[in-house]
């Protein structure tokens, strides 16, 4: 390409790091900024760790913005005006635009979303979609509107869902095949040649936020579905229980078959695991965080913990 690309990057977490460093390696691109949300606190301590999409721009002289709210502040919008960008590209950002940030880019603002649109607008696709038992999902990018996820679509890519992958593997795996799309993307619609298409809306389906109350596991619930609710918020939302007063994360399972009337009790030990019966079959537990201990095997805990067949999860 003759000139280059001058693009604006609005991102916060790892998800977007493989897509930022592709545009910054890239000769055919001029990365100006990036927007990213402000670090917070973290763990007990409470101290403040920067993001690693930040260190990564200062590495390379990148400046880096991190507004409150971008759509109120003037000066910020006034700087990424500057720089004339031919697209802004938002991967995750975690902030509203307003019309006026939207149109700083000549050509157009992009965002990648998680999903195959127009399923699972919103803020949680990833994980959404693994919960709801899907086989595969996919990545899609999009120019940007005011109405949330509802631009019109300019390239997707489908990917699988494997029946035990977790939403860190699947997350892994959209950030690896990202930066090609959106690659794609910008020089189809900077040369022309790609033309995006509106969205049937009539289709849309819609995500949420996890709430603290959805990540206590109901023992009651259908065995898959609890299966597919544990890898779904596996490390992000974890799921857990308690089990003599104590709150255990449940991280890794397998459905088995197996049926009772015994919900929420370890029906069986084997060596790779504790059998629970659930709705319509049983959960293997494989790997569990034990509260105030890090992850282990279900079977050291068993162990240590002196826990038999007969005893109950709460």
């Amino acid at each position: 390409m003759s000139n280059k690309i001058k693009i604006i990057f609005l991102a916060t977490p790892d998800i977007a790091l493989e897509s930022f460093k592709y545009f910054i390696n890239s000769p055919d691109y001029c990365v100006c900024a990036l927007v990213s949300q402000k670090a917070k606190a973290q763990n007990r301590g409470k101290k403040i760790i920067e993001r690693n999409i930040t260190k990564l721009a200062k590495e390379n002289n990148i400046p880096v913005f991190e507004p409150d709210k971008i759509s109120k502040e003037k000066d910020i919008i006034e700087k990424l005006k500057s720089y004339n960008p031919d697209f802004l590209i938002t991967f995750a950002f975690g902030q509203i635009l307003s019309q006026e940030v939207i149109d700083i880019a000549k050509y157009a603002t992009i965002n990648l979303h998680a999903s195959l649109l127009p399923l699972y607008r919103g803020a949680n696709p990833i994980c959404q979609a693994i919960m709801d038992g899907c086989s595969k999902t996919g990545i899609t990018t999009m120019k940007t509107v005011l109405e949330l996820d509802a631009g019109d679509i300019c390239l997707q890519k489908e990917i699988d869902i494997t029946p035990e992958m977790n939403v860190i593997e699947l997350m892994n795996i959209i950030s690896l095949e990202s930066p090609l799309l959106l690659d794609k993307t910008l020089k189809g619609l900077y040369e022309g040649n790609l033309k995006p298409i509106k969205q049937d809306s009539s289709k849309a389906t819609f995500t949420k936020k996890i709430k603290k109350e959805e990540k206590i596991i109901d023992w009651s619930m259908d065995a898959q579905k609890l299966h597919d609710k544990i890898r779904a918020m596996y490390q992000i939302n974890t799921n857990h229980t308690t089990f003599n007063n104590k709150i255990i994360k449940i991280l890794k399972t397998q459905v088995v078959p197996y049926q009772s009337n015994n919900i929420g009790t370890i029906v069986k030990i084997e060596k790779d695991g504790i059998i629970v019966e659930c709705k319509n079959n049983a959960l293997k537990i494989i790997t569990l965080k034990p509260e105030g201990k890090g992850e282990m095997n279900a079977t050291d805990w068993i162990r240590g913990a002196r826990v038999k067949i007969g005893d109950c999860f709460k």
